[in-house]
């Protein structure tokens, strides 16, 4: 073995050994983490930013859950009974809680008094799930546009979500989430736009976007 060849040979292993010692420190150090995580309670999680994807992360949590045998409800603002919905036929066979709005956009309706009247009754429908102890998981999906425009009164729902069960998760979606809602939750993950096909004029895909 020549000098040159054995030279490369030891800097490689003094580059595989320092590996082993980063890759150890953060094994340690997710280790820890792991330890101080002891308690053990419901979590509300918000979704929330301009990007794509808001929704559909909730509906997959909520597969997620069934999948490990747990019982969620869901509840729909901002979308039309008419309105084919790609997640809710696979979810719709499973003996979940769920209700839709009903009125879709605003714009579409263009009647405030409708929209309200819609809303609050969705809310309703909403505080029976996160009164039930025997729901494990509510998806509350576009409910943030719902406190943006004032519809329903936001200390009803801070009050409603501070008094829910102990063990149940909530997961809220939805542009815009206001500042108390953030603050509440426990996990918070906002989806920001890079590009969006809908942008260059392609339109909506069936399986893809709905």
């Amino acid at each position: 073995m020549n000098k040159e060849l054995a030279n490369e040979q030891e800097k490689q292993r003094l580059k595989d050994k320092k590996h082993r010692e980063r890759q150890q420190k953060i094994k340690e150090a997710v280790a820890q983490r792991v330890a101080k995580a002891t308690e053990e309670r419901g979590v509300l999680l918000v979704i929330t930013g301009n990007g794509k994807g808001k929704s559909t992360s909730g509906f997959g949590t909520i597969l997620r859950a069934l999948g490990h045998g747990l019982k969620p409800g869901i509840v729909q603002f901002i979308k039309g009974t008419k309105w084919e919905c790609g997640e809710l036929n696979i979810l719709k066979q499973f003996p979940i809680q769920h209700y839709v709005m009903g009125t879709g956009f605003t714009w579409e309706t263009q009647d405030k008094a409708t929209d309200i009247a819609a809303a609050k009754m969705a809310w309703e429908k909403s505080k029976l799930m996160l009164s039930d102890p025997t729901i494990d998981i509510v998806l509350l999906d576009e409910m943030t546009y719902m406190v943006k425009y004032g519809y329903i009164d936001l200390d009803e729902i801070i009050e409603t979500l501070n008094n829910r069960p102990k063990m149940q998760h909530v997961l809220i979606t939805g542009r815009a989430c206001h500042r108390r809602l953030v603050e509440l939750a426990d996990t918070v993950s906002e989806v920001q736009p890079i590009k969006h096909a809908f942008t260059i004029g392609v339109k909506a895909q069936k399986g893809l976007d709905w």
